[in-house]
């Protein structure tokens, strides 16, 4: 007998926890896992890059100023007159500066400028002996403006504004799929936690049998069979402690690494079993579901950038043009006072256009292409609503169930244990044998582990509701980013 003594204090050594151990909550769990999670952080990551491409692409539709300028430039070239047929020496000094002010027009996809170009100039034809000095301003405003196609600008914004908006509902899932990854793990420890306490209450029971049929052995009540059944029911007893216990450190680690905790860290958790029957009506849910359902937003950025792809193989080998006028002020001089006495001005309006003539029914190819991958499309659509809907009237249908099993279970471990305590008097009376007591203990812990399962069941149904509809039926609140749930709205 001391042998088991020995283990059992050496087991229970074991399950002595020292100071550094953390209790962990769900709530403490998952922002443990919010703030280490390396998907989320990617998420996030992503997020960011969208927002300042959008905000990138805000700031290229203000007016943009750039300055050009050549300090300085020399050029010498001997160059063959052929009116005058003679060679001849050119030398040339210049230098410049162009000030540009470009505004994107949104609406229309143009352009407006204003362009302002100073320049001096000093020629040199040594062979002739002439030279020229001349200063130069010239100042214009332009306009371009495509005629007969898609106002891409306007596309590019809005694409920006689907991939920011699908990076929050992916970062927005993420958040949702460690919240539901965490809850189950937690409850898993939890549940690994209540088999290693209710392996313990079996042990100490078999012990206590033990020590009875030994007693009894020993005075001559009992046949010697009965303490040799008695031995091998505590080796076993013994043996699923060690095991439940090795299954429980097992799911800590896991855990630990699910959430990012130093896998040499203690931990204990500490799990909210109280249930509250909530009253969810099938209705609601589905049009909760039908209505926040992410996935449902996410298909329809699909579906309108479908609609881009479809404009954009129309716009291949289009026929297009495009307007472009310009008015100007030019003033030359030799010196800079003077530059300005007879300025010129300048006018240009030109319209070109293209004209597609035959491309192999290419086009056409492309277009069929895309109208078909919009149509796919829409009907996966249509199939994911019916999923979601399925999916939200079978939970709705499950949570009544499982209150019902929760009450059963919380029942059949009252009676057990009653029916337990009775046995075991009627063991020490020696009515009963050591097989038929240790059928008792085994549908006590039977019980107690159907009471947890029946527990954690309903918590994770509850989680899954939540994820499947995106609502919170226990406050009655929506589970988006005010962001997302506003623009869903």
């Amino acid at each position: 007998m001391h042998k088991y003594v020995l283990l059992f204090i050496l087991l229970a050594g074991l399950w002595v926890k020292g100071p550094a151990q953390e209790v962990l909550t769900l709530e403490r769990a998952l922002e443990v896992a919010f703030q280490n999670s390396p998907a989320l952080i990617q998420s996030k990551f992503s997020l960011q890059q969208n927002e300042l491409n959008l905000k990138a692409q805000h700031a290229s539709l203000k007016s943009q100023f750039s300055l050009d300028v050549d300090p300085f430039s020399y050029s010498r070239s001997n160059q063959y007159d052929n009116y005058n047929s003679e060679w001849y020496d050119n030398e040339v000094m210049r230098v410049s500066a162009s000030l540009g002010i470009r505004q994107p027009i949104k609406w229309t996809d143009g352009s407006i400028s204003l362009v302002n170009d100073v320049s001096w100039q000093d020629a040199n034809n040594r062979s002739s002996g002439r030279a020229s000095t001349a200063f130069s301003h010239d100042i214009s405003l332009r306009l371009d403006q495509p005629i007969f196609t898609y106002n891409r600008t306007k596309m590019q914004l809005r694409e920006l504004e689907l991939s920011l908006e699908n990076a929050r509902i992916a970062y927005s899932m993420q958040q949702l799929n460690i919240e539901k990854n965490v809850t189950d793990n937690f409850y898993s420890v939890y549940q690994r936690f209540k088999d290693l306490g209710t392996a313990k209450d079996e042990f100490a029971n078999q012990q206590q049998n033990y020590e009875i049929i030994k007693n009894k052995a020993e005075a001559g009540l009992v046949a010697k069979e009965e303490l040799f059944q008695a031995e091998v029911n505590l080796a076993t007893s013994e043996s699923s402690v060690f095991s439940a216990e090795i299954t429980y450190e097992n799911a800590k680690d896991n855990f630990k690494l699910l959430i990012g905790m130093a896998l040499d860290q203690d931990i204990t958790v500490l799990a909210n079993t109280e249930v509250n029957p909530i009253e969810v009506n099938s209705t609601d849910a589905v049009r909760y579901g039908l209505e926040h359902r992410t996935e449902i937003r996410q298909r329809e950025i699909t579906l309108e950038r479908d609609l881009f792809s479809i404009i954009r193989a129309k716009s291949e080998n289009e026929f297009r043009g495009n307007i472009s006028a310009r008015v100007g002020l030019n003033a030359l001089g030799d010196k800079v006072p003077n530059m300005y006495d007879n300025p010129t001005d300048n006018e240009q309006v030109g319209v070109s256009l293209t004209i597609p003539l035959f491309d192999w029914g290419a086009k056409k190819a492309r277009v069929q292409s895309s109208e078909l991958a919009l149509e796919s499309d829409e009907v996966d659509f249509e199939e994911q609503k019916k999923q979601i809907v399925l999916g939200i009237r079978q939970i709705c249908r499950n949570l009544p169930t499982l209150i019902s099993q929760i009450n059963i279970a919380r029942k059949k471990v009252e009676n057990a244990e009653r029916t337990y305590e009775i046995n075991m008097e009627k063991y020490r009376n020696g009515d009963i044998t050591g097989m038929d007591l240790q059928q008792y203990q085994r549908q006590l812990t039977d019980a107690k582990q159907a009471y947890t399962n029946a527990l954690i069941s309903y918590k994770l149904e509850l989680l899954n509701l939540k994820v499947q509809t995106l609502w919170d039926f226990e406050s009655n609140t929506s589970y988006l980013p005010s962001e997302i749930f506003n623009t869903l709205k």
